[in-house]
């Protein structure tokens, strides 16, 4: 399959990045999107009306255009919503997710077209897979003869060259809130899908009771689908290319998505939203500048516009993507301290290389300027889009409650007098400080500290719906209730179930065998030297576990310190660890060194060597020729979030990758998540009503 030219470049520039030969390529997913998106629409003959359920358009929109839409046939787009359906063609195609509220609509709109005396020939598409539920409501609504059911099996959607996302923004509450195991099940066949195309996990290695789920039901499926398969499917003989797999449930490390984000990426997603990889951005700053500031002008002139006129004026969104803005990949995981200075170090290239237009004496140093003019426009546009960014980014990060949440983070990490920092938490809450953030830090508090003070917490959980709105009480309770269990009383109540005693989280302890806390940050934060540098001196959980399989050494000590004792000067901070020589990744053996460290974590510990499918039970393949596989070749490590990654995660597994030589990272995920975007699902805001997500 031809690989996209954009796609190519952003290959490439990876492979400069990590100094690690090929990855895989992701772009074959995207294909496999489209062309299902295709078969589906083509198998209604004729001019369609395509109604989308608004929460799709996002995720489509990574994957297809209108052009390709309008090709196959759709004339005419219209969100689904409740209200009358007017659709001039015969053919009316539904395109949404099976939920109760969408198949009722559908269920009224198709009886007030019979009512109406309009034909129509009804087509439902549902994403990823048909439910028995959908046909049962239907029926009841009498209008399932009139209707064909079938389904868009839309999986993996790349978001960039080393980051695949199933894009279900509602994941984690379905499975810890609404105890809807579906996400599972979706997540198991996309599993399936790369293992078509790559060959078999040789070995799968995870940690959380939904996580062992997961496990199972791919060994399981991959032995059915293989069955199933012709002998040339990749699903009979283990990966080449993959050396595992390694999943974690989001319930393993639930306080990396409760704390404020501090690399670029993260803290545009806590401050302004990152959905579907878009951003929405004031109209200036996408745009490209006027034509008189072009190319003539150096760098520095086209600076952006002030922020005070950024924040009022209109909106646009706009992609994030490494593929179209050079300075992205550069930018996206610093911590946002080195931000700065990383732009000024851009904006001044950038300024030599415009000058040297001026020593082009012959034709054909002219040509070689002329043809290096188009790189240096979009760099100069990406910058100008950066800079404009940076400055909206600024203002935020200085207020008063951004600085004081941070604050109590940091102290709640390192248990520093926590009653004060309890007491913190109510000011906050007295001050009428965005709900979200409070919740954040009062959940963090009571994982940290095995659960809060019961008459503490009552009283906070009070304040916390008189101050907000009893509407929030439901939230309150969902925090609270198994299997979730993430705002808890200190001690537990008596009737509480021996579940969620069993699932208070063993921080203190955790803290110490992992090195979570770098206690004395290097006060040059640019100096990344551990992944704890992505929240300035907390080492992501979920991070440091998969440093336990693929990374032992960094678990114990920063691998990169003794590389980076140079100063931080003119080099460039986040790639300096790859002047020095890489150590050599090790092979895959599973959790061997931290056993009792995750068996400490509540959840299931999994470590499953795959069998070959169709061998004797006992034909698990080969342990040894797959664990020590020829040191020469890269091989690819595929990291499974289920319930969701933070973009400061991804930031922490790539600094990971650049330390070594002959390991890459492949993360896959249900979505993308962050604290806020976690308490509005599981409170049921948002989402579902942003109706602008348009392809």
């Amino acid at each position: 399959m031809s690989e996209e030219p954009s796609a190519t470049t952003a290959t490439a520039a990876s492979k400069a990045d990590s100094g690690n030969e090929e990855s895989l390529d992701v772009s074959v997913l995207k294909e496999l999107a489209r062309k299902g998106l295709v078969d589906a629409l083509n198998s209604v003959n004729g001019a369609k009306t395509l109604v989308l359920d608004p929460t799709l358009a996002g995720p489509l929109g990574l994957v297809t255009e209108v052009v390709l839409l309008k090709h196959h046939g759709v004339d005419k787009m219209f969100w689904l919503e409740a209200g009358p359906l007017s659709a001039t063609s015969t053919n009316i195609v539904y395109l949404c997710r099976p939920l109760i509220k969408w198949i009722k609509t559908i269920a009224d709109q198709i009886k007030r077209h019979a009512r109406e005396s309009q034909k129509h020939t009804y087509t439902l598409l549902l994403v990823p897979r048909t439910s028995t539920l959908v046909t049962r409501i239907l029926e009841e609504e009498g209008v399932l003869g009139d209707i064909s059911i079938s389904s868009y099996n839309l999986q993996f959607i790349p978001l960039a060259e080393d980051v695949i996302s199933l894009e279900n923004d509602n994941a984690f509450k379905e499975i810890w809130v609404d105890g809807d195991e579906g996400v599972i099940y979706d997540s198991m066949q996309a599993l399936v899908t790369l293992q078509k195309l790559h060959g078999l996990f040789p070995r799968m290695i995870g940690k959380g009771d939904y996580a062992a789920r997961l496990a199972n039901l791919l060994s399981r499926n991959t032995q059915q689908a293989a069955s199933n398969a012709p002998s040339d499917n990749h699903l009979h003989a283990p990966s080449e290319t993959i050396d595992s797999l390694i999943l974690l449930d989001r319930r393993v490390d639930m306080i990396s998505p409760l704390l404020t984000q501090l690399t670029y990426e993260g803290l545009i997603d806590e401050l302004i939203g990152i959905k579907n990889s878009h951003v929405e951005l004031p109209v200036s700053l996408v745009a490209p500048p006027n034509p008189g500031e072009g190319s003539s002008a150096a760098p520095s002139t086209s600076a952006p516009p002030a922020t005070t006129s950024l924040t009022k004026e209109k909106k646009r969104k706009h992609h994030l993507t490494t593929t179209t803005d050079p300075l992205l990949s550069e930018l996206q995981d610093l911590n946002f301290s080195a931000v700065g200075k990383r732009l000024n170090q851009v904006a001044r290239r950038l300024d030599e290389d415009y000058k040297l237009r001026h020593q082009a004496k012959t034709v054909a140093q002219l040509r070689d300027f002329v043809g290096k003019l188009g790189g240096l426009q979009s760099e100069h546009q990406s910058l100008r889009l950066h800079t404009g960014l940076s400055e909206m980014l600024v203002p935020m990060t200085r207020t008063e409650e951004f600085n004081r949440s941070l604050e109590i983070q940091q102290n709640l990490l390192a248990l520093y007098d926590v009653n004060a920092q309890i007491a913190a938490i109510e000011d906050m809450i007295a001050q009428g400080a965005d709900m979200r953030t409070v919740l954040r830090l009062l959940c963090l508090a009571s994982i940290v500290l095995g659960g809060v003070k019961a008459k503490t917490l009552e009283n906070m959980k009070r304040e916390v719906v008189q101050t907000y709105g009893y509407n929030y009480l439901p939230l309150l309770l969902s925090l609270a209730a198994p299997p979730l269990a993430a705002l808890l009383p200190n001690p537990l109540p008596p009737n509480t179930p021996a579940s969620v005693a069993e699932s208070k989280f063993p921080y203190s302890s955790l803290r110490k065998s992992l090195r979570l806390l770098i206690e004395d940050p290097d006060p040059l934060e640019e100096l990344e030297n551990d992944i704890s540098y992505v929240y300035s001196g907390f080492a992501p959980i979920s991070v440091r576990l998969v440093q336990c399989v693929a990374q032992k050494g960094g678990v114990l000590s920063n691998p990169a310190l003794e590389k980076d004792k140079k100063p931080a000067g003119g080099e460039d901070g986040s790639r300096r660890a790859s002047s020095a020589p890489m150590v050599q990744a090790h092979p895959i053996v599973g959790w061997k060194g931290f056993e009792d460290v995750v068996t400490s974590i509540p959840g299931e510990t999994v470590d499953i060597v795959q069998k070959l499918p169709g061998g004797q039970d006992g034909s698990a393949l080969p342990p040894v020729s797959t664990l020590m596989l020829p040191r020469e070749r890269t091989t690819t490590t595929v990291v499974f979030f289920l319930g969701g990654v933070t973009y400061t995660e991804i930031a922490a597994l790539r600094w990971v990758a650049r330390q070594n030589k002959g390991r890459r990272f492949l993360i896959a995920t249900t979505g993308i998540i962050n604290g806020n975007s976690m308490i509005d699902s599981i409170a049921g805001i948002g989402g579902a009503t942003s109706k602008e997500a348009g392809i």
